[in-house]
């Protein structure tokens, strides 16, 4: 994966709490890098430099790319979720090397998110394997999983390009490899074929996420290719990994409907039988955000066009508090019923674990 990595990670300064350099996961990614030029923080919250400043616009890209954190995560806690897993792990990192136009977690820092790397993963895997334990088994089936307590670990970032930095991603997921009551689930949108080499034993869920390539181009920028996705999923299910898909975000552009239909297409030509019997889907609407409009005019106008569509949309205030966009009530309600029915005539194999 060296290429892969030099494509999207040239790191040439690493911003580094104390705490975390004193940590061992934090002297190994600093070694990975020997010729960055260390900038000591006193948070990785608070680095006017790279997140903040309305003047970085213009290096968003660039700055994903050159610029690395270290940091602590001072609070270790699993949160209840119940939609795409039973439970929000403590997150590995924050923030990502791609730039997906619609991201969310951009939002929190303003302007540009480079990846912050938690050193501290001892104590998370630590905290995590209490919360099993505690659990006990999962004596109830639900959406989430018939059988096994699910766990997010990838809520902040890309836990495929995360693999790239550092071990963070496979301790965790050796340590659900040893958990029968419980599987590691993330959604990535990049092809780590290292990750082939795990040998996870059906205990770590990865949710490849799927859209139109056409719309794919203009928005998941940085990302692995749609075709390169969708082939690497029975490669992924062969070397022991449970593989989903997340079909998201839905954009209605004027030709979604066939856009979908001729990706559903692929999808079922592709995958092989071993494939298709555990396959489910999440099917999740665009929600975007003014803030973030207002961001992307300033680095990615092209993909607003795709976006930014206020004819059909209407502002939604989420379970945090913010004020955000979707579609429209009535248009939502039909496109999600519409492409529902379209994935049970196209792909009648594959569950829809939950859309909205």
């Amino acid at each position: 994966m060296a290429v892969e990595r030099e494509n999207l990670l040239r790191v040439t300064r690493i911003y580094a709490e104390d705490a975390a350099l004193e940590l061992e996961r934090g002297r190994e990614i600093v070694a990975r890098w020997p010729d960055a030029d260390i900038v000591p923080i006193a948070s990785h919250w608070q680095i006017p430099e790279v997140h903040g400043d309305e003047t970085n616009v213009a290096r968003w890209v660039r700055i994903k790319t050159e610029a690395l954190v270290l940091g602590v995560k001072k609070s270790v806690a699993t949160r209840v979720n119940g939609r795409s897993a039973d439970f929000i792990a403590p997150s590995l990192s924050n923030g990502c090397a791609m730039a997906c136009a619609y991201c969310y977690v951009p939002r929190r820092k303003g302007y540009s998110n480079p990846i912050t790397v938690f050193a501290n993963i001892d104590q998370t895997t630590r905290h995590l394997a209490r919360h099993i334990a505690a659990r006990g088994p999962k004596t109830e089936p639900n959406q989430c999983d018939p059988d096994a307590w699910v766990y997010d670990i990838g809520e902040n970032g890309d836990c495929s390009v995360d693999a790239l930095i550092s071990e963070n991603v496979r301790d965790v997921c050796d340590l659900f490899r040893m958990t029968p009551t419980a599987k590691a689930s993330f959604a990535t949108k990049f092809v780590n074929r290292d990750l082939l080499e795990w040998d996870p034993a059906g205990r770590t869920r990865i949710r490849f996420s799927l859209m139109p390539a056409g719309t794919a181009r203009v928005t998941d920028l940085r990302t692995s290719p749609m075709a390169e996705r969708i082939a690497a999923i029975n490669d992924f299910v062969d070397a022991g990994f449970e593989v989903h898909v997340n079909f998201s975000p839905v954009i209605l552009t004027p030709t979604w409907l066939a856009d979908w239909s001729e990706l559903f297409d692929q999808l079922d030509a592709a995958l092989h039988p071993r494939a298709k019997a555990q396959l489910a889907c999440e099917v999740i609407f665009l929600t975007h955000n003014g803030g973030l409009h207002e961001v992307n005019l300033g680095w990615h106008p092209k993909g607003e066009e795709l976006l930014w569509t206020p004819s059909v949309q209407e502002e939604k205030r989420s379970q945090n508090g913010a004020v955000n966009v979707r579609y429209r009530h009535p248009l939502k309600a039909q496109s999600v019923a519409t492409l529902t029915e379209l994935i049970a005539r196209k792909l009648p194999y594959c569950r829809v674990r939950y859309a909205f």
